[in-house]
Formats: structure tokens, C-alpha cells, sequence
């Protein structure tokens, strides 16, 4: 999970160099519809056709839709239309929204030192986004509205994980839910793959949307997914406090937004917090 942190914490500078070039839409389409193909050919090397049971496919396809079509919508619209310091500060509310669903449902027991972690890790990320200033205003409600909207939905991601029978590998279960929602994605994405200027697309634009691709997709995915069945949802989605952190970094290196010296406080409680929720 540390693995994943650093991948989707570095992709904010990655994707943000990316859309710069390709509009955020078409940029979705095309990481989706290149990654579904990747997963595909690797499933069918490694493991080989499979016979699901229907109801079984029907349900990654549902999850597919909700963690990969609705919640890729949400977010990028949300983020057109709120500040990405709005955006990171309501998507660090995972961990807590996923522990609360999964302990409602009776899918994991939430103990009373995980739920101090998650509060330590929620206080550090809040400490490390809140220097660059939050503002909510009826001007970024629409984008706020959305990117809760896709706090949910990964939630209901993650905990729907936990309910699929043994027997499910986390490469099957990331291709076929990658795969579900990628229809999705490729009609919202459709317009402006239309307009797109291909020959213009520079080599960088090129090689950031490998790395969201084959890294951010296709690995941290396969971690992901492998995760929540290792070790549960509420034990996973806590590594997120993590990744605005390593966010934090990338834009200092990649594109020279200075750090804050209470980010470093921060990043201590983020620390504990996992620490203490993983323990």
C-alpha cells in the first residue's frame, strides 16, 4: 500500500503536467481503454480463460461502473469545478467513510485504536492540504457536491470488495472491473477524443499518460485490490492519508509548489495514524 501512495501521489503532477495537453475527459478515456487491454492480455497469459458464475460477473460489473465510471466522472468534473485544495481535503475522508459503511454492514469489526488512527491520519492530512488554503463558497458547491459524490463511490468500491466469495484473484477482479467501467468512460470522454489533435500531443503528455496508465492503473489497482482482501477495507483505505502527503512532495520536485513547515506536522500524524490503524 506504501507502493500505492507513491504511485497516485506522484500521478497529481504526472496528471496534472498530462492534462495540460490533453483535456481531462479524453485523458480518462484513453488511460481506461489502454489499461483494460493491458489487464486483458496479461489475465489471459497468467491465468487463462475463466467460467464466472453470472451473478458473480454482473456484481464486479456493478462495482466496476461505480469505482472506475461514476467515480472517475465525479472526480474530474468536481476538480473543473472546485479548488484542488477543496478537492484533496473532502477525498481524504475515505478511510473514515469506508470504515463507518463496512462497520454498519457487519464486514469488519472497526476497533477503538483504528478509529484513532483514522482521526490522526484525517487531523495530518487536513494539517497538510489546510496551508494552501480551503474555501467553500457557492462558487465551488457544484465541484464539492461531485467530489463527494466520489468519496462515496469509492467507498462503496472498496467495501464491495469485501464482499466477493474467495476464489476471486486480484488480477481477475481488477480486469474485469476495469473493463466494466471503461464503456463508460470512453461515451463521456467521446467528444473530445473527436477533437483531439493527435499529431500535437508532445512526447511528455505521451509518457505521463503511460505512467497513469500502466503504474496508477493497472499496478496500484492490482495492490489495491489485493489489499482489501489481505487485510480488509478500513486497513487499506488509511493508507490514503499517505498520498496527499507524497503528493505534497511531487509538486515540490516536479512542479516547484513549496512545502509548508506545518505539512511536517502533518505528516507526523499521518504517520501515527497508520501506524496505529495497522497495528
Amino acid at each position: 500500500m506504501l507502493v500505492v501512495c507513491l504511485i497516485w501521489g506522484v500521478n497529481f503532477s504526472v496528471t496534472k503536467l498530462a492534462i495540460a495537453q490533453i483535456p481531462a475527459l479524453p485523458f480518462t478515456a484513453i488511460r481506461f481503454a489502454l489499461a483494460s487491454v493491458l489487464l486483458w492480455a496479461i489475465l489471459r497469459a497468467t491465468e487463462g480463460p475463466a467460467d464466472l458464475p453470472r451473478a458473480e460477473v454482473r456484481r464486479l460489473a456493478v462495482l466496476g461502473v461505480v469505482g472506475n465510471t461514476i467515480y472517475q466522472i465525479a472526480f474530474v468534473l468536481g476538480l473543473a469545478r472546485t479548488s484542488a485544495t477543496n478537492s484533496s481535503l473532502i477525498l481524504a475522508t475515505v478511510p473514515t467513510v469506508v470504515a463507518v459503511v463496512a462497520g454498519v454492514l457487519g464486514l469488519e469489526r472497526i476497533t477503538a485504536r483504528m478509529w484513532w488512527g483514522i482521526g490522526l491520519g484525517t487531523c495530518g492530512v487536513v494539517l497538510v492540504i489546510a496551508t494552501s488554503g480551503v474555501e467553500f463558497s457557492s462558487g465551488t458547491i457544484a465541484g464539492d457536491l461531485l467530489t463527494v459524490l466520489a468519496v462515496l463511490c469509492w467507498a462503496g468500491y472498496t467495501v464491495g470488495l469485501r464482499t466477493l466469495p474467495a476464489g476471486f484473484s486480484p488480477l481477475r477482479v481488477t480486469t474485469v472491473t476495469t473493463i466494466a467501467g471503461m464503456p463508460g468512460l470512453l461515451l463521456a470522454g467521446l467528444p473530445g477524443l473527436l477533437r483531439l489533435e493527435w499529431a500535437g500531443i508532445p512526447a511528455t503528455a505521451w509518457t505521463a499518460l503511460a505512467y497513469a496508465t500502466v503504474l496508477s492503473l493497472v499496478v496500484a489497482y492490482l495492490l489495491w485490490n489485493r489489499s482489501v482482501q489481505a487485510v480488509g477495507g478500513t486497513r487499506t483505505a488509511i493508507y490514503m492519508c499517505v498520498t496527499p502527503l507524497v503528493a505534497v512532495g511531487a509538486a515540490w520536485v516536479m512542479l516547484g509548489e513549496r512545502a509548508q513547515p506545518l505539512q511536517a506536522m502533518g505528516a507526523v500524524l499521518i504517520v501515527a495514524g497508520v501506524l496505529l490503524t495497522r497495528w
